[in-house]
């Protein structure tokens, strides 16, 4: 359909998974991409696969000077950022009593200080061309509520709702619109991870979890990375103009608000 022709957008975390999946959207929709992601191979393949379209550039979101490295090269190669999603994201669980200082900081700076100052960088660039933009984070259903093992992660993708709010309200003045999708259960190879985590605190065989939260989705499974393209091609495109600072739940029936 095109909606997106003549666009550029810079997806973090977008080597595979997810962010892989937006790209690809996005190309099909006719916009440039730029695949920023921590592992430049990994990027550099999925950029490679996606053609002409697609270059990869190396970011780590927790890192203010890589961030604007990255934007930059960005800029310097299509001329500015149209769409900015942030969708790179590490999952953490534990019980209270057994959080660590290293995992809340880690999980922090990727999940919210990289949200924060993505949007900062990419907006700043979007003010000075005077053209507007889209930009979309990536929150959760965790996010929606606590979860007894969960309590990290579930306060940092609260707080990418909370500056999905603030940014949308601050930043509509300038034309650029702020919103963001919060997935459910999403299959994937980061479910590995996940997995074990609740195998070693509820005593589960593995596997056991994640066929316990596909049985419990509405909708009859877990999701796909696909699953989420259509909202993702929407609110990057022109008929989203009119949403501002809102989060939308895609995940087969799992949250209602």
């Amino acid at each position: 359909m095109n909606r997106l022709e003549g666009k550029t957008a810079l997806i973090t975390g977008a080597a595979r998974g997810i962010g892989l999946a937006f790209a690809s959207a996005f190309i099909a929709e006719g916009a440039k991409v730029v695949i920023a992601d921590i592992n430049l191979e990994a990027a550099n393949n999925a950029a490679s696969k996606l053609g002409d379209a697609a270059m990869a550039v190396h970011c780590d979101v927790t890192d203010k000077a890589s961030i604007e490295a990255a934007v930059a090269a960005a800029e310097q190669a299509f001329g500015g950022i149209d769409i900015l999603v942030n969708n790179a994201a590490l999952f953490t669980a534990a019980p209270i009593i057994e959080i660590t200082e290293a995992d809340y900081q880690k999980v922090f700076g990727v999940n919210v200080y990289g949200t924060l100052f993505m949007m900062q960088a990419v907006a700043k660039g979007m003010i000075a061309r005077g053209k507007g933009g889209k930009i979309i984070n990536m929150a959760s259903q965790a996010g929606r509520r606590g979860e007894s093992l969960v309590a990290v992660y579930c306060a940092t993708k609260a707080a990418v709702i909370s500056l999905t709010q603030s940014a949308g309200l601050n930043l509509i003045r300038h034309g650029i619109n702020v919103n963001a999708i919060a997935p459910g259960v999403v299959d994937g190879e980061h479910w590995d991870g996940v997995d074990a985590f609740f195998a070693k605190y509820e005593g589960l065989q593995p596997g056991e979890k994640k066929r316990q939260v596909g049985a419990a989705v509405p909708y009859g499974r877990m999701g796909r990375a696909e699953d989420l393209t259509g909202m993702a091609v929407f609110l990057a495109s022109k008929d989203a103009d009119y949403v501002v600072a809102q989060t939308y739940n895609v995940d087969g029936g799992n949250w209602m608000s």
